[in-house]
């Protein structure tokens, strides 16, 4: 079969974008491959089409736990078999989901680089026929890469179980200085390199002064009219930036990592089909998105590094259209931006401190701990240690990038079950209630301790072993309480913390500090960037953003703001 037949049967496209197919050859023909495509670029076709032509299955690592559980998602409703290693999993539901690996005919297996680490999936890898070893967000592997991940080096350990594997390594924001350090952690024999222009000819990148932001914003909605996405700095203001475009007469909706996951469905959904032309989000919104027609996407607030701006920029004109990218920029911004990303960076001694606080929040013991999963309230834990938010938020995702722990954010409920009534008393009432049987059915196989004490109950795992809506059964939960059938505590939760190692304070995090005090070198310097950028009026946007990654261009793109 040829690769556009693949392409045709489950994309339903019948030509590849530029240097997909060259790409696709090269994997083909077992090469070890980089690729480099800037956002839009279809990078995850890339692997997937070259795996669904090979016998066995194509390990993907990847640390975007939103964007593995949505490829994966994607490639069940083509029919295709597909599992994510996500954090919060039980030993029982990992060694069955690898087992499935091994004997269930699977196409693909995601998972993060620290689940790669556990023995348990080194030893299943190895029983594995692998045609392909798919690294994405490969620029996470080099400590001057943007959201370097230190746990990303350690990928070579799959070449280590499959060396007669190929493998390819894919970015859409790595500087063209990065690309050996990526290729040498990774093992690359004679690898070929495959680098997109950064230059996306059709859109116009602009920076507008303005003391008036929502006038402005209001002025070049109307003037840009079409499908838009508006980011900014806080998940208040998208509810507030958004109400005030609906009472301008715009059509828009919000989108933020706080709301639930319906939500977050419903919302994308009216923005996809274009029943809402605006969505106001912060940058939670829009990974793995691919809407061809966005007219504009605008920043209200500076963005954080010129790397995450080319990203977000670059979901606007898709479709080869004329599209817009606009930063609103006031006097007091830049202010702002080095107060939110440079005089919140925490000190390793606050990093230390923070640590041995969340331990001790969970009642942790010294040695204790490994990969266990506790439902996380931030604004409640910080109330507890009368906390900085900013600083601790900082503090959390510099443990989360260097695999101390896993830091998944989503809304969901904390919540607490116990049976109150006899196993006979329970059967009795269940004869009489049936539609009650198959929850509670899997309350009773999944957790062995429910009629002793109260135990802790993983809703997102109930809800997928029962086939259940979450809205049916938060309600038979809550009705079985009030039938006093069991005791039912629910608490919102906006995140899900994994201790990825035993707690030993110091021992656990000391190892890591020479890593954070690079990587607040690096946010300096991309804070720099910024500021550089949106002041430089002589320059062409566009040779400067092409500057800033390394590919040179003499030529001013006619479009920008300069």
């Amino acid at each position: 079969m040829h690769p556009i037949e693949v392409l045709e049967r489950h994309w339903n496209y019948t030509s590849f974008r530029p240097l997909q197919e060259d790409i696709i050859n090269s994997v083909l023909a077992n090469e070890d491959t980089f690729a480099l495509l800037p956002t839009g670029g279809g990078k995850s076709i890339c692997f997937q089409v070259p795996a669904l032509m090979k016998e066995g299955i194509c390990i993907v690592v990847s640390p975007l736990i939103a964007l593995m559980k949505d490829q994966v998602n994607t490639l069940k409703q083509k029919g295709i078999k597909a599992i994510a290693l996500t954090s919060g999993m039980s030993y029982k539901d990992l060694d069955a989901q690898l087992d499935n690996c091994i004997y269930g005919n699977y196409k693909f297996l995601y998972l993060s680089p620290e689940r790669l680490q556990q023995p348990l999936v080194q030893e299943r890898l190895q029983l594995m026929q692998v045609n392909l070893i798919a690294v994405d967000e490969a620029h996470c592997i080099s400590q001057w890469g943007n959201d370097f991940r230190p746990a990303y080096k350690n990928i070579s350990i799959l070449r280590q179980l499959h060396p007669q594997v190929n493998c390819i390594a894919l970015t859409a924001s790595a500087k063209y200085s990065i690309i050996d350090d990526i290729v040498t952690n990774l093992d690359f024999v004679a690898p070929k390199i495959f680098k997109a222009s950064f230059t996306r000819s059709n859109i116009a990148y602009q920076v507008v002064q303005t003391e008036d932001k929502l006038f402005q914003l209001k002025h070049l909605l109307s003037k840009n009219k079409g499908s838009s996405i508006v980011y900014v700095r806080n998940r208040r203001a998208t509810k507030d930036i958004s109400s005030y475009l609906e009472a301008q007469g715009f059509s828009t909706t919000f989108y933020h990592g706080g709301i639930t996951n319906k939500e977050k469905n419903e919302r994308l959904q009216l923005w996809l089909s274009e029943q809402k032309l605006v969505m106001v989000a912060t940058t939670a919104f829009g990974m793995g998105i691919d809407k061809p027609n966005v007219k504009n996407v605008i920043h209200f607030n500076l963005p954080e590094s010129l790397e995450s701006y080319y990203q977000e920029a670059g979901r606007a004109g898709r479709d080869g259209q004329l599209a817009n990218a606009i930063i609103l920029k006031q006097a007091i911004d830049e202010d702002h931006l080095k107060k939110q990303f440079l005089s919140t960076l925490p000190s390793s001694d606050y990093v230390k401190t923070i640590y041995k606080k969340l331990c001790n929040y969970f009642q942790i013991a010294y040695g204790e701990g490994e990969n266990s999963t506790y439902q996380f309230d931030f604004k409640t834990f910080c109330g507890t240690y009368k906390l900085n938010p900013s600083i601790t938020y900082n503090t959390l995702t510099l443990l989360d990038s260097n695999s101390i722990i896993a830091l998944t954010q989503h809304f969901n409920f904390r919540t607490k079950i116990q049976f109150l009534i006899p196993n006979n008393a329970l059967f009795q009432y269940l004869e009489h209630h049936l539609e009650f049987n198959t929850l509670v059915k899997v309350l009773l196989r999944t957790y062995g301790g429910i009629f002793d004490y109260d135990t802790k109950v993983n809703l997102n795992l109930v809800i997928d072993k029962a086939s259940l809506p979450e809205k049916r059964v938060i309600q038979q939960l809550q009705q079985l309480e009030k039938d006093e059938v069991i005791s039912l505590e629910m608490a919102n939760t906006d995140s899900e913390i994994t201790f990825l190692k035993p707690r030993e304070d110091e021992i656990t995090i000391n190892p890591i500090i020479k890593t954070i005090e690079q990587q607040h070198q690096l946010k300096h310097h991309q804070v720099e960037a910024v500021i550089n950028y949106v002041n430089n009026e002589t320059i062409c946007k566009n040779r400067q953003l092409l500057a800033y990654f390394g590919e040179k261009s003499e030529e001013d793109c006619g479009l920008c703001s300069v």
